[in-house]
């Protein structure tokens, strides 16, 4: 089996009603919304999904019900946008490249904060060959975005800090707009090393508005807690030397493995 395989295969994806892309982004496409994140052992997220089987389909993609996902982050040279979210500044964003390796379709994404502390996401499509890159139309896009925001930073400041890979399952509340992803087989990369997550976790994020969406209460009573955990931040933290400590750090090193050996890429499949 593959990793993605064995995700679905441990998650009970295969359980759920199944909701095509279309319908998701009907109901929850949510670009301005409240993010909650928990790390969760993998048989305590089997268990939450059963109790979502009733309200929540899965996104389905001809059959696939998982997604593998290659994003690259980029910063400027003094790491601004790591130093933000660190320093839990009220201006904090993020810019990254994002490939979905199965379907070969990439986007530019820009993830700013309004002034209610919500996470507003803008998106471009670009071809799947500008992956890793801001040029042209989409280092323009990260300019125009960024200047909207007050953020004092342009595309030609940001170069390529890092580069997370996972696989991504959605579930979403087609009724009630919310929705909820379950990201496992994550890995952070930088300058050769890795930092793995336990393959025994799975990183949960829910998407909805400013009061907690039933789920979250779930969680809560199933006696899990939210953490403030960003794949890009955890990736610095655990792989950059010279970095000063900080709790994202203190708090990764219990579930992540760091190595010098790369992950193989996944494949691609160039969308036509």
């Amino acid at each position: 089996m593959t990793p993605a395989s064995c995700l679905a295969a441990g998650l009970g994806l295969d359980e759920l009603r199944g909701a095509t892309l279309t319908e998701v982004d009907a109901a929850a496409a949510l670009q301005h919304r409240v993010d909650r994140k928990y790390l969760v052992p993998l048989e305590r997220a089997r268990r939450l999904i059963g109790r979502l089987a009733g309200s929540h389909h899965v996104l389905d993609l001809g059959g696939r019900r998982t997604t593998s996902y290659l994003s690259t982050y980029f910063d400027t040279a003094q790491l601004g946008a790591w130093r933000a979210h660190v320093q839990q500044r009220r201006r904090r964003w993020k810019v990254r490249t994002r490939l979905y390796a199965e379907d070969g379709l990439c986007r530019v994404e820009v993830k700013t904060k309004d002034g209610r502390g919500a996470t507003v996401k803008h998106a471009l499509k670009v071809a799947a060959a500008e992956y890793g890159e801001l040029t042209g139309h989409a280092a323009a896009f990260v300019d125009e975005v960024l200047d909207r925001a007050r953020v004092p930073v342009t595309a030609g400041e940001l170069s390529a800090a890092a580069e997370v890979r996972y696989v991504r399952a959605a579930l979403a509340d087609l009724d009630h707009g919310s929705r909820i992803t379950f990201d496992g087989v994550l890995s952070c990369h930088h300058d050769g090393r890795t930092a793995t997550l336990d393959p025994g976790h799975v990183l949960i994020e829910t998407k909805g508005g400013a009061q907690p969406a039933p789920v979250d209460r779930m969680l809560l009573g199933m006696g899990v807690r939210p953490v403030s955990l960003s794949k890009y931040i955890v990736g610095q933290s655990l792989l950059r030397p010279g970095l000063p400590d900080n709790d994202v750090r203190r708090f990764s090193r219990a579930h992540f493995t760091t190595e010098a050996k790369p992950v193989p890429l996944p494949e691609r499949t160039r969308a036509a």
